[in-house]
């Protein structure tokens, strides 16, 4: 069983050196300077203040590090996150989102002692696919206004919470359009696009802070109308103090929903990065141990000021390229944006809100894998197409929480229905396959015995075929094959009952051949196999088949 240990005890045992101490603490600072930006950007898309965003990198990120079941994640604020933050910012206050965050954080807490970590799993990658790909669209919607400087002063502060209400006002105020804030948009996309293909000393250099850097210079040097940070938000250097939120069961009660949503899309994200991190480094995480770490996190996230948190797959990649290969570098990473947060916030006032729309573009169509969303249109069967498009149409249409609830049940409905297509009860005079040396072919089957073979999983959506097993008057025996049955629940075990108070009408005696562990352990519960009776339940067909025989000549 997975050791509930942080990787950071392992690691200090296994891989410490002082040369790994350094090339960690340089992982940490460069990928500091990486976060910054994207942490205030990510914060103004979740309708919160720019310092939420580094609250949130600083003390869910070193939590996570220092806890966590990865060596090498890095954690923070994601896009992931933005349009259920901001939904929940908008309408419980901030004091809701710090609830909400909390529970989340237990809830993931719970799931790690409980060892529920393998379970992320069965979450189909259609529904992970969908709601990704329907987030990218809502950043990007969410974005338009600022990348083209347009004003909406006539909304008198109103929040445009949903994405077609950001659209529509697009459409409605694009004659507002500030020609000088969509040339410093265009500027900072066009550096953010470019760098990556520079030589690799100079890509080194994050992206993002070349095109703030830049954005500042244009603006202040010449004195461009466009908006800035500090033109719109009053940014606090100081370190937030511990906030205790005012809990009623009416609050709890109403985030439950919006917890559990953070909580799955937490667990989610931050297992993928996981797994992406052990391809790079040939490790291997500890899951459950991970989704204590987030838990525990996003707690101390929401009690400093800071919203929900995950893992980053852009930033812990960075932090593998850059040599980190411990907890360390991440813990680095929150204290090296802790002296930022004090020596240098006042100055990310200056931050032109074009620049920032622009940095979001990018991280909207990074995390937006259209290559993969068309593949999986092109080549999926249409079961799965259709939960995909429901997903994705889902998320950018109404939110996060009806596209992963509607999604789930499509999907599982769905796969319900393949599995009851695949489930047959067939009747050996139908079966004619050579090639098995238990078939029919190769066998005498005693008069008055009817033998049928079940394949697959028995359980409600395939139950009812059970009931389609017919009994002919001349009949003596019944029997049924369930060497390929490995499932077996409550409505196929009814069904079973049926046909055997069925069989016992007519006195034909039932026969199981080859009954499995799962099935015989239900049948073992409800008392079944105490009504058939231990002598018919055979290991071999050949030795139902016997017992068949031994029960025509009783009655003969």
């Amino acid at each position: 069983m997975e050791r509930l240990v942080p990787k950071l005890f392992t690691c200090m045992k296994i891989y410490f050196s002082k040369e790994q101490l350094v090339k960690d603490i340089t992982a940490g600072i460069i990928v500091a300077i990486i976060a910054l930006p994207l942490s205030i950007a990510l914060a103004l898309a979740s309708g919160v203040k720019p310092e939420q965003g580094i609250y949130t990198a600083i003390f869910a990120g070193f939590v996570i590090s220092f806890l966590g079941g990865s060596r090498v994640q890095i954690a923070g604020p994601t896009a992931a996150f933005a349009t259920i933050v901001a939904a929940i910012a908008a309408k419980n206050g901030m004091e809701g989102l710090t609830v909400a965050t909390i529970m989340a954080g237990i809830i993931l807490i719970i799931m790690g002692f409980l060892r529920l970590g393998s379970l992320i799993r069965f979450i189909p990658y259609t529904i992970t696919t969908g709601f990704t790909s329907g987030i990218a669209v809502t950043i990007f919607v969410g974005q338009i206004k600022d990348f083209l400087g347009l004003d909406y002063s006539d909304l008198g502060g109103k929040s445009l919470i949903e994405t077609t209400e950001k659209l529509e006002a697009v459409f409605t105020h694009i004659s507002t359009i500030n020609l000088w804030a969509l040339a410093v948009g265009a500027v900072c996309l066009a550096i953010l696009i470019i760098w990556q293909y520079l030589p690799p000393v100079i890509a080194k250099i994050p992206a993002s802070l070349i095109a703030v850097i830049v954005s500042i210079a244009l603006v202040k040097g010449f004195k461009l109308p466009v908006n800035t940070i500090g033109d719109l938000y009053t940014i606090s250097a100081k370190l937030p103090p511990i906030h205790i939120p005012h809990i009623s069961f009416e609050m709890v009660n109403e985030l439950l929903p919006d917890a559990f949503t953070i909580a799955i899309l937490a667990g989610i994200e931050s297992l993928l990065s996981c797994v992406v991190a052990d391809s790079m480094v040939h490790g291997k995480h500890r899951s459950n141990m991970e989704l204590i770490a987030q838990g525990a996190g996003n707690i101390a996230s929401a009690l400093f000021g800071g919203i929900p948190a995950t893992g980053a797959i852009a930033r812990t990649a960075a932090n593998i390229k850059n040599g980190g290969r411990t907890p360390i570098a991440g813990m680095v990473h929150s204290v090296v944006l802790l002296l930022i947060l004090v020596i240098l916030m006042p100055y990310a006032a200056l931050i032109p809100m074009p620049a920032i729309a622009a940095i979001l573009f990018m991280v909207a169509y990074n995390m937006c894998g259209w290559r993969e969303f068309v593949n999986l249109v092109k080549t999926s069967p249409k079961s799965d197409i259709l939960v995909l498009l429901a997903t994705f149409v889902l998320t950018v249409l109404f939110d996060l929480v009806v596209a992963i609830e509607i999604g789930m049940v499509m999907a599982a409905i769905l796969f319900m229905k393949r599995m009851s297509e695949v489930t047959t009860v067939q009747s050996w005079k139908y079966a004619d396959d050579d090639d098995d040396p238990d078939s029919i072919t190769l066998r005498t089957v005693p008069k008055n015995t009817l033998v049928y073979e079940i394949s697959g999983p028995m359980f409600f959506g395939a139950a009812d075929k059970i009931l389609q097993i017919g009994v002919r008057d001349n009949t003596n025996c019944l029997i049924l094959r369930m060497r390929s049955v490995n499932a077996l629940d409550a409505t196929a075990m009814h069904n079973l009952e049926k046909l055997y108070e069925n069989c016992t009408d007519k006195n034909v005696t039932l026969v199981l051949s080859h009954v499995n562990e799962q099935p015989m352990s239900i049948m073992h519960k409800s008392g079944f196999d105490k009504k058939i009776g231990k002598v018919n339940f055979c290991s071999h067909i050949d030795e139902a088949l016997k017992r068949a025989a031994e029960i025509g000549a009783a009655e003969a």
